[in-house]
Parts: C-alpha cells; structure tokens; sequence
C-alpha cells in the first residue's frame, strides 16, 4: 500500500485495537501527522509484522505533530457494551491530543459523537481507512502496540492465562485456561464463552 498522505492541516486519523478479545481493554489511538510527510512501511496493522509495527511505533512518536491513546476496560466494556466501549475509547485518544485537531477521520463506517469535546472540528468516516489513510494507519499501528504491550505486562499479573502469548484473544490455550482457572479481573464477562464459564 501506499498512503494518501492528506494535505489538511491538523487532521487526526483515528483507529482502534482489540475489539475481539475474552480479556483487556480496547484501545484508541488518534494520530496528526505532518503535511507531505511519508513513513515508509506504514500500513494496516493487522498486515505488519510484529517487528515492523515495533518499527512503526517508535518512527510514529518520533515524527507525529500529535498523538494521544486512551482505553475502555473490561468493566467499561460491560457495561456498555463493545461499540460504546469503542467510542469511549477514541473520545478519550482525541481528548489525549495535546493539539486539536481540525479534522477527525475515523477508520470504518462509524464513528463517536464529538460532542461535548474542548474543540470543534469536522468528522468523517472511512471504511478501510487504515489502508487508504496514512493518518489512520499510524492510528491503526500505535493502537495495537500499545495494546500488546499492556497484555504482555498482565501476563506477569495474571499468570497462567497466556495473555502475552495471545493478548486476550480466544484461542484454544486462552479457553482451555479459562476453564481450568475461571475468568479473572482483565476477562469480559459478557462474551462468550466468558459467560457460560461464570
């Protein structure tokens, strides 16, 4: 791929991470990026290597005119659900920006209300946008690695799970634990089979 890199000043792409999982919270990055600026290698997360979004990351902090990250936990994603938990989540990385973006871009077809937020800028939607917008990209990219990095550090708080090896997602060895040691604090009681194991 090769991204669109937009010419509109302040414009924030915004992408999540980690809507899928038993365990841990979905994460929300908000990315500004500078004008005619390109990081090579930069695509949808989900299409990079571990190693390459390690990479990514750091040229990311390095260059990004702003960044900001914010989260919804398992509880929040309970209570409300993983749609609102999501929003939650990228209201919270634009409120983390420390400069206010003009424009808000958000990969898929939907997107959180602003309202209520310090600064007033224009919204759209993007489906695919991590893989046509450079800015969502490097959401999409900081979004998963910081993620990963908090799953790793649970795993020395909740061991036996195998939450650095899996970040929370269902595999066979995530449920085979759960069965065996029930749900902890990071699990989202209302997914499967989460609740049926309650």
């Amino acid at each position: 791929m090769s991204p669109v890199w937009d010419m509109t000043a302040r414009l924030a792409g915004v992408d999540e991470a980690g809507r899928g999982p038993l365990a841990g919270p979905v994460v929300a990055a908000a990315v500004i990026l500078p004008a005619r600026m390109l990081i090579t290698g930069l695509d949808d997360s989900k299409k990079l290597t571990e190693q390459q979004r390690q990479r990514l990351s750091g040229e990311i902090c390095m260059h990004a005119v702003a960044y900001g990250l914010g989260w919804a936990d398992a509880a929040e994603i309970d209570a409300v659900n993983i749609l609102g938990a999501t929003f939650l989540a990228m209201r919270r990385a634009l409120l983390a920006l420390p400069v206010a973006p003009l424009h808000v871009r958000v990969d898929g077809n939907r997107a959180p209300s602003l309202a209520g937020l310090p600064f007033v800028c224009t919204l759209q939607t993007l489906v695919q946008g991590d893989r046509k917008d450079a800015a969502v990209a490097a959401a999409s990219v900081l979004a998963k690695t910081w993620r990963d990095r908090w799953m790793v550090a649970a795993d020395t708080r909740y061991p036996g799970y195998g939450f650095a090896a899996h970040k929370g997602y269902g595999t066979a060895q995530h449920v085979q634990a759960l069965h065996a040691l029930g749900p902890c604090l990071l699990h989202r009681k209302s997914f499967e089979p989460v609740r049926s194991i309650l």
